[in-house]
């Protein structure tokens, strides 16, 4: 699927000059850099999710041990 990605002057740059240095597109550049964050996220966003739901459950053992 096609799609637009509307970039200011600094970062159309710095992604020029990466993908200059990586010898490869600045479309390949844009595209791994996204594969990267969507591989990232969902990692972070489990973390914080059993960290929210887990937390509360041991809040008083917590307390204990950290006296």
């Amino acid at each position: 699927m096609a799609m637009t990605l509307r970039l200011d002057p600094a970062e159309t740059e710095a992604l020029r000059r990466r993908a200059e240095i990586e010898h490869c597109s600045m479309q390949d550049v844009a595209r791994q850099a996204v594969r990267d964050y969507i591989e990232r996220t969902p990692r972070d966003d489990l973390i914080n999710a059993v960290m929210d739901s887990e937390l509360p459950r041991y809040a008083e053992a917590l307390e204990h041990l950290g006296r």
